[in-house]
């Protein structure tokens, strides 16, 4: 375990040596920020309008709803499959491009140790972005009285989704030399993921099901609600796990051609 975190902390090190973390940090914080200011302006405007319309019999509005609810499961959703791209692109292209990789594969540290310490390392730098996002949602406590189950397994979901995609953005950079041609495979196998159950809209074969239950976005409906379905945590983590050990099979085939 000593070795993988080591290994973690270099790739941490890393990304803040580099412009990336800085980046990817800065272009999260602003967009949750304007994202959360759109929603719980539009969320105050409707209740005021609707208290001095006397409230013609309808429900009190949801803070989970009408702001959380749409804030992590819509557009941020969205921007992962852009982002996180940024953050897996370099994890073993950089190594192959700087010509590192053949002392990373012929190093003391198995392969294994060296795998899980580069995606802990990402994981943590997307941690960091989750936080950021929890930043702001903590403000609502000030101000109004949201559920806070629902947060807790938004935040769940949204560590699951995200470290689903860190392990598979890590196989992909195995892939290439090339940084940038890493991050644009990700991202359009990321988008493919996301939309494949579109399709169900207009059919129910047993083709477009199966595709369905593959789609990233699917499987985040029950954490928004605040239901934490071991189905939704199994299908995560075997991502995260097919991911991990479709990069092992990688590195194995690079040690063939080193």
């Amino acid at each position: 375990m000593r070795n993988v975190i080591a290994v973690a902390g270099k790739e941490l090190r890393h990304y803040f040596h580099s412009p990336i973390a800085y980046l990817v940090m800065t272009v999260w914080a602003a967009l949750c920020g304007v994202i959360f200011y759109i929603l719980t302006a539009a969320f105050v405007s409707q209740a005021l309008r609707m208290q001095m319309m006397g409230g013609m019999g309808a429900p009190p509005m949801s803070i989970n709803e009408f702001i959380v609810r749409p804030m992590l499961q819509g557009i941020l959703m969205v921007v992962l499959l852009f982002l996180l791209p940024l953050v897996t692109m370099r994890l073993y292209a950089e190594e192959k491009r700087s010509g590192t990789i053949e002392l990373l594969l012929t190093s003391p540290l198995t392969d294994m140790q060296i795998i899980l310490g580069k995606f802990l390392g990402a994981l943590v730098l997307y941690s960091v972005l989750v936080a950021i996002t929890f930043l702001y949602l903590a403000v609502l406590f000030f101000y109004g009285n949201p559920n806070a189950r629902p947060l807790i397994a938004n935040a769940l979901g949204l560590l699951l989704f995200g470290a689903a995609l860190l392990a598979l953005g890590m196989w992909f950079s195995t892939f290439t030399k090339n940084q940038i041609i890493a991050g644009v495979l990700s991202m359009v196998i990321f988008l493919l993921l996301f939309i494949a159950d579109w399709p169900q809209n207009f059919s129910s074969s047993a083709p477009v099901k199966v595709l369905a239950y593959m789609s990233l976005s699917n499987h985040l409906d029950n954490f928004a609600k605040g239901v934490i379905d071991l189905g939704d945590v199994v299908y995560y983590l075997s991502g995260v796990a097919l991911g991990i050990f479709l990069t092992a099979r990688s590195v194995d085939a690079l040690k063939g051609r080193a």
